[in-house]
């Protein structure tokens, strides 16, 4: 059985590639139009958000008590990257991941789960702090519209949640026990007309609660080892905003600071509140409009978005199929 799903897995990343071929031919056309040099360092700077990626998952599982090695923790978030986009579970493909490994290597799963979250926390704190500043650019010119206020404000919706999660699981385990509790029954009971059965266990939420609490509770005793790891979210962004001006370069497209953290914050923004994964045709398409509205002629606007978009997801698409065979996997 566990054959077969890794077989599945792969299997629907090559049907989307298939699926999607015709779009990489025009991204590959696009890239051989630039300047080598600039592209090739792009393609460097994307290995080095890779291997930073890793140090933020080590940086985490290090607050938790649980070692890691920065390179296994690069091969497995490249493997969630990918099986997030190819088999889009609302999140629960990444936790499939994160609970076969830290099964394999005989870590805690509360643990881990917590890992995630505070992954998944930094990285929309990360946006948020460079979205203030890609807003006041947007502001200035005048360009600022509803739809990016009310992105906005749902991402700090997202990120509350999952403070206000951590917050109550640091100070109690019980209560944090029934939270869970109450979500697994909720979904159960959404679920039930359609499947027949409990898809969650609500006796393993309160069991896997006070084995996350604990987790927590470390984080609450030594809350100076979070500084590192957000730095390291921050660092991340820092990359691909790099990779972005990059770009720009390799075209010869004029541009200024504002316009590149504009655009970046934007296209991460929707990144995260698009309802397809990955943001696959809606960042497209918001980043060349916001590119224009910022002065970029929409020419140099769509190729300076595919040039970006195809460094930085189908390049880490295609590591990440090969990661997601390479890691081992536990039923």
């Amino acid at each position: 059985m566990k054959k077969f799903l890794i077989a599945l897995v792969l299997l629907l990343g090559i049907l989307f590639i298939i699926g999607r071929a015709a779009e990489m031919q025009d991204i590959g056309k696009v890239l051989q139009r630039g300047d080598f040099g600039w592209i090739a360092l792009a393609i460097v700077l994307l290995g080095g958000w890779f291997f930073n990626l890793g140090l933020t998952y080590q940086a985490i599982y290090a607050i938790l008590d649980m070692p890691v090695s920065a390179l296994h923790m690069t091969r497995v978030a490249t493997a969630v990257n990918f099986i997030n986009i190819v088999a889009p579970s609302a999140g629960l493909g990444s936790v499939a991941i994160f609970m076969s490994d830290a099964a394999s290597n005989n870590r805690s799963t509360g643990k881990t789960a917590i890992a995630a979250v505070m992954f998944v926390l930094l990285e929309y704190v990360a946006v948020l702090f460079v979205l203030v500043f890609g807003l006041a650019e947007l502001a200035y010119r005048n360009n600022l519209h509803w739809a990016e206020v009310i992105a906005s404000l749902i991402l700090l919706i997202g990120a509350l949640g999952l403070a206000i999660l951590l917050y109550i699981g640091m100070q109690s385990a019980s209560l944090f026990a029934r939270v869970l509790q109450w979500g697994a029954r909720t979904v159960n009971r959404l679920l039930k007309p359609f499947i027949k059965k409990e898809y969650l266990s609500e006796e393993r939420a309160h069991e896997f609660a006070f084995e996350a609490a604990e987790g927590i509770a470390i984080v609450r005793h030594h809350p100076q080892r979070i500084i590192r790891p957000i730095l390291l979210a921050l660092l991340n962004k820092v990359i691909l905003i790099g990779i972005l001006t990059l770009t720009f370069l390799a075209f010869h497209v004029p541009f200024t600071p504002g316009v590149v953290i504009a655009g970046f914050s934007l296209a991460s923004l929707f990144l995260i509140v698009s309802p397809t994964p990955a943001g696959i045709g809606i960042v497209e398409g918001v980043l060349t409009v916001a590119l224009r509205s910022l002065q970029v002629p929409i020419e140099d606007a769509a190729v300076i978005t595919m040039a970006y978009r195809g460094i930085t997801f189908w390049v880490p698409l295609l590591v990440g199929m090969v990661t997601f065979r390479t890691l081992p996997h536990h039923q």
